[in-house]
């Protein structure tokens, strides 16, 4: 078995606000910037796009098997679609969703897959901390949504602690799911129409919550850790195989390059929007490492 051999991680771009959803599509690495307001893009030089303006606040990114993008808009609970006149909406997740939506995976048909934090996290964490979120049974479990490629929405999976990142096997048949409040990665059959089963744990995270994940090409997972700075691989079962540490807590990352071999990771002093939409401290940090990606997305 190789070792992923990650290298020390450089400074890509700072003056974000709020960096999620990093995607590497079209040789650059596509990212939701919350409190700018825009889906950005930026190649291995550094030098970056505003592709468009959400004003809903963008999360998680993916794209239609005909190039068209879809990106989360979080606070209306929708999912947009990026036509060549602009956005419209692609799929309506509030009857799903009961609060905000944050991360998507979409898989090679167009399906997608979106979470939601199920409450009010900001405020619960300002009344009863970190620890209360963590605690069991906790604050309220999220439904995890599921949109076919045609627009039609369905709930996918019930009862999750905060489902938040998600990354796809090659060969399509399986879905994992970061459930940040579960400290947990959770497992799922997909069946041809997309419909979810077998839910079982993938790997128990200890004290380490997970938010934005990424699948390498041995079949092991980059997390990062949203109350540290860290990015770090663990396998199947909980065992963790490297640690990258970063600048500032890590919120996201995602695997890509030429070689799918950079990793990318969304870093920022904090998550909480009273304080991350006032500075643009957020940063996109990259370190090379031994193992490509894999998967989607």
């Amino acid at each position: 078995m190789a070792t992923a051999e990650a290298g020390k991680p450089t400074l890509l771009l700072e003056g974000l606000y709020f960096g999620e959803g990093p995607r590497w599509h079209d040789g650059r690495l596509y990212f939701s910037d919350f409190f700018d307001y825009a889906v950005k893009a930026v190649d291995l030089d550094g030098n970056v796009e505003k592709v468009v303006e959400v004003q809903q606040i963008p999360s998680g990114l993916g794209w239609l098997p005909d190039g068209r993008m879809l990106v989360v808009s979080m606070r209306d609970r929708k999912v947009l679609r990026l036509d060549a006149d602009g956005l419209v909406e692609h799929a309506d997740l509030s009857g799903i969703a009961t609060f905000d939506c944050n991360d998507m995976v979409v898989d090679a048909s167009g399906r997608a897959y979106v979470g939601n934090f199920g409450f009010d996290l900001h405020t619960f964490i300002h009344e009863e901390g970190v620890e209360g979120a963590l605690a069991d049974p906790g604050p309220p479990k999220a439904t995890l949504a599921r949109i076919d490629p045609d627009g039609m929405v369905h709930a996918a999976a019930p009862d999750l602690k905060f489902p938040n990142g998600s990354v796809i096997t090659p060969d399509g048949s399986t879905l994992i799911v970061a459930e940040t409040l579960g400290l947990r990665l959770t497992a799922f059959d997909i069946a041809a129409d997309g419909t979810l089963s077998n839910r079982r744990l993938w790997a128990d995270l200890g004290a380490r919550p997970p938010d934005g994940i990424c699948l390498d090409a041995e079949g092991h997972i980059w997390v990062a850790n949203p109350l540290a700075p860290e990015c770090f691989l663990v396998a199947e079962e909980g065992h963790v195989l490297d640690v990258v540490e970063t600048d500032q807590p890590c919120f996201a990352c995602m695997l890509g390059g030429p070689e799918r071999r950079h990793l990318f990771m969304m870093t920022c002093p904090s998550s909480d929007p009273a304080v991350a939409s006032g500075q643009r401290e957020g940063h996109v940090m990259v370190a090379e490492v031994g193992v490509p990606g894999a998967g989607l997305p």
